[in-house]
């Protein structure tokens, strides 16, 4: 970067564009540093009165925008590439903090319902747009398509919060992590066709797009799933001189899956969520570490891309809009969405309190406000309306779902408090030593609570060397008996770190007789 007296002595700058001086970008941090502030004190204000946060986000957007302090923005284009970008970190951040696990016998239900479901989803509710609302098809099917999908940020955020059956919630996570991927599909391909409705496009063109957003699929879940597994490797093979590197690594190789996958001309959203949901679930070392770095670039993701959509609504716009987007989220939410659920789980057999469940939980944020931004940047007219309806539309209906769903899972009793809780295990790389460290907690709901550290039965080449209790830290012997908040120092030799790790998962799920009563299964 040129000093500014060298920049003062060089050529004159084209009129008309901005210069970045350095006091402007010092108003520029204090105004980010200040928007971040009051953003982190807005969680604490939701987490107690159970309101979303986007809705707050959203609403310091609009207050420091054009009808509010005064800040234009205009630039759908920019909003749409820095949302895109926002999107590959919450979905990073969702993969790697989802058990495989839990979501493993939830996957095919949830397949269905983010291809099968959005599909139907999208058609009711393009039927409703234009019927009710008087829009015409192309537009009503826009919308269709941008309201149809799930909001991973606004699902995972909620999950945690409400402990349902784990086949409940792991359906639920995994759709969320996988219907973005077709939804954006269909967005692109209908704001594109000009054609649509005055018969310019061919059956044949149609016809075409259900192959090509399958292969679109296909391409990114291969992207994925290589990308997660090489690099997973690579992180077990190397010792990174410093632990804060591992969580860098980490975050690089979900966006390297999303443009790797996205520049093979597949689904790059699909590639960022396997590769991520692999690498999770692959006992990385510095993995607890690498989480809390996921769990916080994605709160500023988060944050950014609420109140940089904020920014571009206007909100005096929003008046009009306001009962159209009222009647198509009563179509999505009380139609469109339960029929696509039953549709969609009609050959797995479910309940109809966990059909009345999935279908309360389609929550909508940022990524529909997102999608919304495609048709603006492509020119199709209408577009303008379009995005003032998402926008209300899921501020109304997020204010009714996100506070309403843990009341609607007791009234149903399908909430799930007696579930014992997976050991958090963090692995740390020994080189000279060619060993691990690994290093763990116990939990409420643990039962390794009450095991002698004998009955724990590590491989030959394994050993708890360290146990930390109540703030003093000793040695065990064999028959020392492990309690809630323990902390455990585990030593272990490179072959057997595997093995090690798979038993302590074991005993914490299944207790001293982990392995004899069939909970030798592996994460």
């Amino acid at each position: 970067m040129a000093c500014p007296a060298a920049a003062a002595d060089g050529p004159a700058r084209p009129e008309g564009r901005t210069v970045l001086t350095v006091d402007r970008l010092n108003e520029l941090m204090l105004a980010g540093a200040l928007v971040l502030l009051v953003a982190v004190a807005a969680v604490r204000l939701t987490s107690r009165s159970g309101l979303p946060t986007l809705l707050l986000y959203l609403g310091i957007g609009m207050l420091i925008g054009q009808d509010g302090l005064g800040v234009e923005f205009s630039d759908a284009e920019l909003t749409q590439v820095l949302g895109y970008a926002a999107l590959v970190v919450i979905l990073a951040e969702g993969g790697l903090g989802t058990n495989w696990r839990h979501i493993r016998p939830a996957v095919p239900a949830a397949a269905v319902l983010a291809t099968v479901g959005v599909a139907v989803s999208v058609a009711v509710t393009a039927a409703a747009a234009h019927y009710l609302v008087g829009l015409r098809w192309q537009l009503a099917l826009v919308m269709g398509a941008v309201v149809s999908s799930t909001d991973a940020a606004a699902v995972f955020s909620v999950l945690r919060r409400v402990p349902l059956p784990r086949r409940l919630s792991g359906t639920l996570e995994a759709e969320s992590g996988f219907n973005d991927a077709p939804v954006v599909l269909l967005v692109v391909s209908f704001s594109a066709a000009d054609g649509l409705g005055s018969g310019q496009n061919s059956a044949a063109d149609w016809l075409l797009l259900p192959a090509e957003m399958l292969l679109q699929l296909a391409i990114g879940l291969l992207v994925g799933l290589a990308v997660g597994r090489l690099g997973a490797y690579a992180l077990r093979q190397v010792a990174l001189p410093a632990a804060g590197l591992y969580p860098i690594a980490v975050l690089a190789l979900a966006v390297l899956a999303y443009a790797a996958g996205a520049l093979a001309q597949g689904s790059g959203f699909l590639a960022v969520y396997v590769a991520s949901l692999v690498m999770g679930n692959a006992r990385l070392p510095h993995r607890p570490a690498t989480r809390g770095f996921a769990d916080a670039m994605a709160w500023v993701a988060q944050i950014g891309l609420f109140v940089l959509l904020g920014l571009l609504v206007n909100p005096a716009e929003l008046v009009a809009d306001f009962w159209p987007a009222v009647v198509i989220g009563l179509a999505l939410t009380l139609v469109a969405r339960p029929v696509s659920v039953g549709l969609s789980l009609l050959p797995f057999r479910r309940p109809w309190r966990e059909h009345a469940l999935y279908s309360w939980a389609g929550l909508r944020g940022a990524v529909p406000i997102v999608l919304a931004t495609i048709p603006m940047v492509a020119g199709l007219g209408g577009s303008d309306r379009v995005f003032n309806i998402v926008f209300v539309l899921v501020v109304v209906f997020t204010l009714v779902q996100g506070p309403t769903l843990p009341w609607l899972a007791r009234r149903l009793r399908l909430r799930d408090g007696d579930q014992a809780t997976d050991l958090d295990i963090e692995s740390a790389p020994l080189e000279r030593l060619r060993g691990h460290l690994l290093s763990l907690t116990i939990p409420e709901g643990s039962r390794m609570h009450g095991v002698e550290v004998a009955e724990l039965r590590l491989p030959p080449g394994a050993a708890v060397t360290l146990v930390v209790r109540d703030g003093a830290s000793f040695v065990p012997q064999p028959t020392t008996v492990l309690r809630r908040g323990d902390e455990l120092l585990v030593v272990t030799t490179d072959p057997v770190r595997d093995a090690a790790e798979r038993r302590l998962l074991e005993v914490g799920r299944g207790g001293k007789l982990a392995g004899w009563l069939g909970w030798s299964r592996s994460p």
